[in-house]
């Protein structure tokens, strides 16, 4: 592996970390763009926190090689830490201290003077919404307005890397969309974000590239685009007249899709995914009439049709064979989690 990867922010090869009889990570190569948000996709016990532990030199690996622009993450660790900044799954600021008092406290441990540590403090409350809390305790802060002042705290100095590990897990809609729309700042201002996530519309949403981690080894890496492509050219989704009318339908549509078919909560609606054979979109739409077709002659009233990509919730499942969906809900229902 080069040692000088300007193009790159973070290049691994064969990454491995063992607790025990545990191999928590196995394998991991990455290759992640500068200036750009890159995710990395996996349920609880993936192994995506032990991975950003040893690219953020806490963790030392037990085997492969990992370098962040270019620099050892074990040989030349000084250099690795003066160009990153961490923002793990918990708050990890004082909670009682304010808002204000926890920024001007780091600032001045990283350096600053205390007239610019306050102006840095003010500017960052500010860009962040958090100026009227800026003189409570932040023991007294809502989960949204904690990850705020915590990823706040990672940026006082402009890292040119940020590590955000599951930065919205247990925060409510609205909360989540807000530490989305910091990040999307955050990478305008040139800083390339590593974004571990058990979320797929937040992946969806932020991340350039993603790799999807499971078991401890990266399974599939790529755009979202090419992740979907990967199990499909697209799903098709169908609403009936009759419900009676809808086992026959699913029948008949796996027959013509070569695919299995999902009965959806609503007694009208099927949902099945083009196969691989459709290999790009004309193809699919080729496929999603044949199966309209074969669906006409034998009776069956289709009153609504749409064909679209397959969701980032498919590809999951399609590799790894669990959905995703129950992971989120078990992160959401817990506070205290294990490491991913």
């Amino acid at each position: 592996m080069s040692q000088q990867t300007p193009r790159l922010a973070i290049e691994t090869a064969g990454l491995v970390k063992t607790f025990g009889e545990t191999r928590a990570v196995d394998g991991v190569d990455l290759a992640v763009p500068t200036g750009t948000v890159y995710g990395v996709l996996g349920p609880n016990g993936a192994g995506k926190t032990t991975t950003v532990k040893m690219l953020a030199t806490l963790l030392r690996p037990d085997g492969g090689e990992a370098h962040v622009f270019g620099h050892d993450v074990v040989r030349e660790a000084d250099e690795v830490r003066s160009r990153v900044s961490l923002t793990g799954q918990y708050a990890s600021v004082d909670e009682d201290l304010t808002g204000l008092e926890n920024l001007i406290l780091l600032g001045r441990l990283l350096g600053h003077g205390k007239k610019p540590a306050r102006e840095r403090s003010a500017q960052l409350l500010e860009a962040f919404g958090l100026t009227e809390a800026a003189g409570k305790q932040v023991k007294n802060y809502s989960g949204g307005m904690r990850r705020r002042i915590d990823i706040a705290a990672s940026i006082l100095n402009t890292p040119d890397l940020l590590f955000l590990d599951e930065p919205t897990t247990g925060l409510d809609p609205r909360s989540r969309n807000q530490v989305w729309d910091i990040i999307r700042a955050v990478v305008s201002q040139g800083t390339t974000v590593l974004l571990t996530t058990q979320y797929l519309d937040e992946a969806d949403q932020l991340a350039s590239r993603i790799a999807v981690i499971d078991r401890g080894k990266v399974i599939a890496e790529g755009t979202k685009g090419e992740l979907k492509s990967s199990v499909g050219a697209g799903s098709v989704h169908l609403r009936l007249r009759d419900p009676e009318q809808r086992a026959e339908a699913s029948r008949v549509l796996a027959l013509a899709l070569e695919a299995d078919v999902q009965l959806e909560p609503d007694p009208v609606a099927l949902t099945a995914r083009v196969g691989a054979g459709a290999d790009n979109g004309r193809g699919a739409a080729e496929q999603a009439a044949r199966a309209l077709a074969e669906l006409a002659r034998g009776g069956i009233v289709v009153d609504n049709f749409s064909l679209g990509q397959p969701s980032l919730d498919e590809v999951f499942l399609a590799l790894t064979g669990h959905d995703t969906r129950a992971h989120e809900e078990a992160a959401d229902a817990t506070k205290d989690g294990a490491a991913a």
